[in-house]
């Protein structure tokens, strides 16, 4: 269905702005505006094919970034409510009311004091999913406390299992905390919540979803490793933390990486014969005290070549050895192209939505929101015409 709807060029899929709505459509959801992953949740609630409607703030022009790359925000529409004039609570609730999904990135309390906490949005809409997301939780003695990303890994544990043992723990991007351990448990906790909620009984919930909490729960596996004497606690010191000197990254003669993972023997014998290294470390693999040895003579063969030389020794076998790509250069690999795991829409190149959906594909249909880009189309769609008023004073 995907060739109907989507030309290729230049190697990268380019949407139409027609063609698939994903399985969640029909889906609607209203989302209050936020930062990190409320926005990131809302936006894969979206490529879904939800209708995702952002409630912006009057000022929400004075953004960090020009709205028109914040591709966080592709695929929903966008109106503007002033949540601190007498109606703006109100032009909430009436969203809130048509809505199967609210999600709302304030810290405790906050959503309650502006009038559209989860008793006045359930009380509108009883089978109402109402997700809350934070880095702290709902409560507990941090709750309250400002935080960011970093803080909120470091506290699960995540952090610190992550860089070199003989530096401080590397820091992720806001990956493994904002998105990962919040934005996709989030939208994991939501969809959950809205089976229920359509089930003959069912009723609408709140969702209390943090990162600390899903950061944390992303180590699952370590902790039974760890519990299980296999995980030592101290980073770089394990089989994939970079403490196994075939699972890691190794500079090239040009300055750049091969990324390393031929953990399985008969891998490693395919990865050892193509490096070149096959007889001098043929019994270092499984002796820990030999890995120092192993580790030198893997980084000196790496060093003797080009990223792009070891490419293409390494290409079409099971070493498990690939190039380390930037940004940049990651839509640009064939893999990547013939998948269409990037898109361009608009002119910007971005990720493509996903998973992907045999019988409801999903696409790109909509650049970035512009704030209250949208009102007069959402107040018709939505059947709110009160809308058409509720910025209040812009700037």
């Amino acid at each position: 269905m995907l060739h109907q709807l989507c030309h290729t060029a230049g190697g990268l899929m380019t949407t139409t702005g027609r063609g698939p709505n994903g399985p969640l459509a029909g889906v609607r959801v209203v989302e209050l505006a936020g930062i990190g992953p409320g926005p990131f949740a809302a936006m894969l609630l979206a490529d879904l094919g939800a209708d995702v409607v952002r409630v912006d703030r009057p000022d929400a022009s004075a953004l960090v970034l020009d709205p028109a790359y914040d591709l966080t925000n592709r695929n929903k529409r966008s109106v503007r409510v002033d949540l601190k004039s007498e109606e703006g609570a109100g032009h909430v609730l009436d969203l809130a009311e048509r809505a199967d999904i609210l999600i709302e990135g304030y810290r405790p309390g906050v959503a309650e004091r502006l009038g559209v906490g989860p008793d006045a949005c359930l009380e509108r809409n009883p089978r109402l999913v109402y997700g809350r997301m934070t880095g702290w939780g709902q409560d507990g003695p941090l709750a309250d406390r400002a935080g960011h990303d970093v803080g909120y890994i470091a506290l699960s544990g995540t952090l610190s299992m992550i860089g070199d043992p003989d530096g401080p723990p590397a820091l992720p991007a806001n990956l493994v905390g904002d998105y990962a351990g919040g934005s996709l448990y989030l939208v994991v906790g939501v969809l959950a919540a809205l089976r229920h909620a359509r089930t003959p009984d069912g009723t609408g919930q709140v969702v209390d979803a943090a990162v600390v909490d899903g950061s944390a729960h992303l180590a699952t596996m370590i902790h039974g490793m760890l519990a299980a004497g296999a995980w030592q606690d101290r980073r770089g010191s394990n089989l994939l933390d970079g403490g196994c000197p075939f699972y890691g990254c190794y500079e090239t003669s040009d300055g750049r990486y091969m990324a390393v993972g031929p953990l399985e023997q008969r891998f490693y014998e395919q990865f050892t014969t193509l490096l070149g290294i096959e007889e001098q470390t043929a019994s270092a693999r499984d002796d820990p005290g030999r890995w120092p040895e192993l580790r030198a003579a893997v980084a000196a063969r790496f060093r003797t070549r080009s990223r792009a030389e070891w490419t293409e020794v390494f290409e079409g076998t099971d070493a498990c050895v690939a190039p380390v790509l930037s940004l940049r250069e990651a839509p640009g690999h064939p893999h990547l192209a013939a998948r269409a795991t990037y898109v361009e829409h608009g002119g910007l190149t971005q990720p493509a939505p996903a998973p992907r959906f045999s019988a409801t594909p999903t696409a790109v249909r909509r650049p970035p929101a512009r704030p209250g880009a949208d009102t007069e189309e959402v107040a018709a769609d939505w059947d709110v015409p009160g809308l058409r008023t509720a910025e209040g004073p812009v700037g």
